[in-house]
């Protein structure tokens, strides 16, 4: 079954061709990086309008890559929930109308499920069931996957992502957007015990609940008092900040594997494509006996071939949606009671 998958969430316009859920024909990505870089962050009214400029041409690459005629796939699959409701609609609209003419099945997928299934476009995937860490910029939560369609979020972030706080933190340091980039390449030659930031809720009362608001505001005291270095303390500053993140959302997943007796973890999202949690989580895992799984980092930030490989098995079991489907822009995973 060849899917044609449609990603807009954000700020990267992508296509991809996908056959039964596993081999990528052609994963294309547009990026705005340049459009929004001068503002520190994404402007939605701009990712719209680059959407709405990039969707097409990127639609037909990856068709062309893939060596298929639109006729000739199976199925297609959109982005619909959840992100930036003008950036959603782009590609939305874009899917219905290919569905349209084509008379091609259509079905919505979840942004979160896309990360969700980018591990299984790889040989080594994990079994169901399994525990997975999605970290990125707007999302940070810990979820069980029972099975393709079987989730449950686990805990979740209580206000920021921790993507969201890279690249916040990277844009006070003045080092430009994305910033959690940055800030990992200039980490590698820090000291990551230079500046006690704090760890919160880290308690086991808290459970797989997380919260970064707390460490933003210490970056930001800490720099009103000691202005925004350069050289080697920059990089000392950025390592102790990162290393912050990535000892929290270590110790949360480990504890949560442990309570749920799970002994395969994947990592997913944007900032999994980041070196020091990437090595962090690998060693935990053999310390604490879970296997680790992570894409490479082309399948961690926003693509359509996660989404292509999530809507075949909502295709494979019968789903359908209809040209009603609505752009949603807020909508978790299920949670547990």
């Amino acid at each position: 079954m060849r899917v044609l998958g449609i990603e807009s969430s954000c700020d990267e316009t992508a296509a991809a061709v996908v056959e039964d859920g596993r081999v990528v024909r052609s994963d294309v990505v547009a990026s705005q990086h340049e459009v929004h870089a001068r503002y520190g962050g994404v402007v939605p009214e701009l990712a719209s309008r680059a959407h709405i400029l990039n969707v097409v041409p990127v639609v037909q690459a990856a068709l062309d890559r893939a060596g298929v005629a639109l006729g000739e796939v199976d199925g297609i699959a959109v982005t619909n929930a959840p992100g930036l409701v003008g950036a959603l609609l782009v590609g939305l609209q874009t899917a219905k109308a290919l569905a349209w003419v084509t008379g091609k099945p259509l079905v919505g997928v979840h942004h979160l499920e896309g990360h969700l299934s980018a591990i299984f476009l790889e040989a080594a995937a994990p079994p169901m069931p399994h525990l997975a860490l999605i970290v990125s910029g707007g999302h940070t939560s810990l979820v069980r996957v029972d099975g393709h369609a079987d989730v449950v979020e686990l805990g979740a972030t209580r206000d920021d992502a921790a993507g969201e706080a890279f690249d916040k933190g990277a844009k006070l340091l003045g080092l430009g957007y994305p910033g959690g980039v940055v800030i990992d390449r200039l980490a590698r030659a820090g000291d990551p015990k230079a500046i006690a930031f704090p760890r919160s809720m880290t308690a086991s009362e808290h459970g797989a609940e997380f919260s970064f608001s707390g460490l933003k505001t210490a970056l930001l005291h800490h720099v009103r008092a000691h202005g925004v270095p350069d050289g080697q303390p920059l990089a000392d500053l950025c390592a102790s900040y990162q290393a912050a993140i990535v000892e929290v959302l270590v110790r949360k997943t480990r504890r949560t594997a442990r309570r749920e007796g799970l002994a395969h973890v994947q990592i997913c999202g944007g900032v999994a494509a980041n070196s020091a949690l990437r090595a962090a989580m690998i060693a935990a895992g053999a310390e604490g006996g879970f296997q680790v799984y992570v894409p490479p980092p082309a399948r961690c930030t926003d693509n359509a071939a996660m989404i292509a490989a999530a809507g075949y098995h909502r295709l494979a079991r019968g789903d359908r949606d209809g040209l009603g489907l609505d752009a949603v822009p807020s909508a978790p995973l299920p949670r547990r009671a």
